[in-house]
């Protein structure tokens, strides 16, 4: 089945569907318990998504396009400086949609075989950081790949790391800045860095 365009109503519907799927996970909430959260009927809810993986692509879709949006605002600005710029454009972009972070993160293995889209956008996102952060000789095209990967893992779910410690923001922010960049410095410096920390960041989301 070819995937609908986002459903007009997908603003109205968004924060309820987010929080419901974050807090709970995705794979304990039916589309009942779904249509009861938005106040609809189950079929009026089947008219606008066939599916609850539908809800979670649009969600997920809409997640990295605004990735990719401020990646490119980074680009504009400037050439110089990125990492610092893409760690606190992570933590902004995490305050204000932290949902969004947690369910990409947790529950993007649930979209079908069929709605690849959203694996794609995750994909041009990784590829993205590994061009502005710059060519890496030392690393092979598999390399690459690991690397974007381990690094989109690691500006993701940083800004979560330090929820239960009561700390002012920019301390916060501070010690944050520090961890993602001495580990994405420390990868890019070495070729078999891609790998471990690909499974190192890896196994951090399943935790979560």
């Amino acid at each position: 089945m070819p995937m609908p365009e986002r459903c007009s109503r997908f603003a109205e519907y968004r924060d309820k569907v987010l929080e419901l799927f974050a807090s709970k996970g995705f794979g304990q909430v039916g589309m009942r318990e779904l249509a009861t959260c938005l106040g609809l009927a189950p079929g009026s809810l089947y008219h606008h998504y066939p599916s609850k993986q539908h809800l979670l692509l649009d969600l997920i879709e809409e997640f990295y396009e605004e990735l990719l949006a401020t990646l490119g605002r980074i680009e504009k600005k400037t050439k110089r400086d990125i990492l610092p710029r893409l760690i606190q454009a992570h933590l902004n972009l995490h305050r204000e949609m932290p949902w969004h972070f947690r369910l990409a993160e947790r529950d993007s293995g649930c979209l079908n075989d069929d709605q690849r889209r959203g694996r794609q956008l995750r994909e041009q996102y990784e590829r993205r950081l590994m061009q502005m952060l710059g060519p890496k000789a030392r690393l092979g095209e598999q390399g690459q790949l690991a690397a974007g990967h381990a690094i989109a893992n690691l500006l993701n779910s940083a800004p979560g790391w330090l929820t239960q410690h009561m700390l002012a923001d920019a301390e916060r922010n501070e010690l944050l800045e520090n961890l993602v960049s001495g580990a994405v410095e420390g990868l890019l410096r070495s070729p078999a860095g891609a790998s471990s920390l690909a499974k190192a960041s890896s196994l951090a989301t399943v935790r979560q």
